[in-house]
């Protein structure tokens, strides 16, 4: 990569201007988990997967730092003092919606307010790679994956809102069955996942993961 990953800053490791939008900083994580995601041909290529991994945790700090304006505010902050920063000009020439999770209140067992969930539902319903997920007759972790990509929710924001460890639900996305929890406990983890990103019928999605034929010799 020339310099090291580490030594970016948020904005360099999305590939942003400091003026970036909220929509903006989504879209460039979006686009980012896909480069750097197991299944992608391009890190696969160039990044063992320790490295992978150390990049894909960078990516979502710096999402979370950037997509909440009084941590965004103090990291500019920083990078002032530091003089990386010199000036700063927010666009502010439409109105930008407000970011799905809000992890620092608590609102509800999801995580999100009525009005966030209504959006999210009418996201979701207009987006066709979803909606051809949802109708498959199996579901996999890479396809969870996809649907959370495509709603640009990092999964650490699933994992505070559910209380799910970030290792389950990486094993989850991942299908490594073998690290997965009882089926008992897992069938719950599934359904807080779903619910969490507003993916209805819960029931009937997890049982599109859960009884896949990796699951047979399970309990």
């Amino acid at each position: 990569m020339g310099e090291k990953f580490t030594s970016l800053n948020y904005y360099e490791m999305l590939d942003l201007q400091p003026d970036a939008t909220l929509f903006e900083i989504r879209h460039a994580y979006n686009a980012a988990l896909q480069m750097y995601q197991a299944d992608s041909l391009i890190s696969y290529s160039f990044f063992p997967p320790a490295e992978r991994e150390t990049i894909l945790g960078l990516l979502e700090k710096a999402y979370l730092t950037l997509i909440n304006e009084q941590k965004r505010q103090d990291y500019d902050n920083e990078l002032i003092q530091r003089g990386v920063l010199q000036e700063k000009v927010r666009k502010t020439s439409y109105k930008i919606p407000v970011n799905i999770f809000d992890i620092n209140r608590d609102q509800s067992k999801t995580g999100v307010t009525n009005n966030q969930s209504a959006a999210l539902r009418t996201r979701i319903m207009e987006n066709k790679i979803i909606c051809a997920i949802i109708s498959q007759r199996e579901v996999s972790g890479a396809d969870l994956r996809q649907i959370r990509n495509e709603l640009a929710i990092p999964l650490e924001q699933i994992a505070q809102a559910t209380k799910i460890r970030i290792d389950y639900l990486h094993n989850i996305e991942a299908d490594i069955i073998e690290e997965l929890p009882a089926k008992v406990f897992l069938k719950g983890f599934i359904k807080a996942y779903l619910k969490c990103l507003c993916l209805e019928p819960a029931d009937e999605i997890c049982n599109k993961y859960i009884n896949r034929p990796v699951f047979a010799e399970r309990k």
